[in-house]
């Protein structure tokens, strides 16, 4: 019965959860950019302390928010921005962080699964929660000295944090103790929602860097539509986390449908890559120009030599990152589709949703991992 899982607690879905890495709240944009490069995450923890220092008080220290390279690319997409990429990348990494309260939160490893369901049900992304340390005073000089990656440890705890997908793949373990539901259609059960951000094919990809900043608030992606509203592809947080900071050069330069096959894995075609850089001339945007340049012969001096991990990550060619692959290509169901089969759609594609479409592929609605959590928190209701 689905009682049993009221006895689990956040801990057992901590079990091989990676400890986070960390930046201080004092960092810069900058600062998470050269971390997000290096680090095996999309996201990087910002707390208010300085995890970097050795006398860090676990009392006032707190994880306040997450960053990840979808921020610092919208970031440099801004207007005021785009002339002097150099000088935003000093800005406070402060201004990277949402203002939605408690988005991210502190919860105890006692915590019940279903507080944690509650929790992500009120608005919060990531569940930070203590785990036990191995790490020593003298391994955490050991690690300060060869990265500027931060341990979160205090008084030999670290943190991990546990995400709406990882309550999804815990509930999908257990997804027989909810028959019938799960077998039921994703329309019989009303969770596809019809509120969702849409792109023209052939709009100029910088009108939808406001729709990115707010899917990656919501955990969710824009859809690219024709005229007739069919759904051609997407624009994800998700594909974009993989990229490198050039990317806002092509966003502000290209049309949406050729920024999809910019984005797409493999790199982006050495033709819009030129298309780009002549673009940016035109537009007398100088700095961004320098600053794709430089990236640019930096990936093709590294290309003649062995491509190797560098601090657990692989190295970010041009717009393109090795360690994950991710297409511009929509991952879709339809109406009739069950929900344990979109739950393993979304799971094995590492997103935290799925789109609707109809026969003829024309944009229906989207079902988000939240929709989800509202269903089984729904069929847990009577026997909590």
């Amino acid at each position: 019965m689905a009682v049993r899982l009221l006895s689990y607690e956040v801990a057992d879905l901590c079990l091989g959860k990676p400890p986070l890495r960390s930046l201080s709240v004092s960092s810069s944009v900058g600062d998470a950019l050269a971390t997000l490069k290096s680090a095996d995450d999309n996201y990087i923890s910002v707390w208010s302390c300085d995890h970097s220092s050795l006398a860090v008080s676990e009392n006032g220290c707190r994880c306040i928010g997450k960053v990840c390279m979808v921020d610092v690319i919208c970031y440099l997409c801004k207007e005021e921005n785009l002339s002097s990429p150099s000088s935003a990348l000093k800005s406070p990494l402060s201004v990277l962080l949402s203002g939605v309260p408690a988005l991210v939160r502190h919860v105890e490893p006692s915590s019940s699964l279903l507080e944690a369901i509650d929790l992500i049900l009120e608005g919060t992304q990531n569940l930070v929660v203590p785990i036990k340390s191995n790490i020593t005073s003298n391994s955490k000089r050991k690690i300060l000295h060869k990265s500027s990656i931060s341990p979160t440890t205090h008084n030999g705890r670290e943190f991990c944090w546990l995400t709406q997908e990882d309550v999804i793949r815990f509930l999908l373990s257990s997804i027989g103790l909810f028959s019938p539901i799960p077998a039921l259609s994703i329309e019989s059960l009303g969770i596809i929602s019809p509120d969702v951000m849409t792109i023209w094919y052939h709009s100029p990809a910088s009108e939808a860097t406001t729709a990115i900043s707010q899917s990656l608030a919501e955990q969710s992606s824009v859809a690219v539509v024709d005229d007739d509203g069919i759904l051609i592809g997407e624009i994800s947080p998700f594909t974009l986390a993989c990229c490198d900071e050039t990317v806002a050069a092509a966003i502000t330069t290209l049309s949406t449908g050729d920024l999809m096959s910019y984005i797409d894995c493999g790199g982006p075609p050495e033709d819009m890559v030129r298309a780009v850089k002549g673009r940016l001339k035109e537009r007398n945007l100088e700095g961004m120009l320098e600053e794709f340049a430089i990236c640019s012969t930096d990936v093709m001096s590294s290309s003649d030599e062995e491509s190797v991990p560098r601090s657990g990550r692989h190295i970010r060619s041009n717009s393109y990152s090795a360690r994950m692959v991710r297409r511009a290509e929509a991952i879709v169901c339809h109406r009739r589709s069950s929900l344990v089969a979109v739950m393993i759609q979304a799971i094995a594609h590492r997103v935290n949703y799925v789109w609707v479409i109809e026969e003829d592929c024309s944009l229906v609605g989207i079902v988000t991992f939240f929709n989800m959590l509202e269903v089984f928190r729904e069929y847990l209701q009577p026997i909590a």
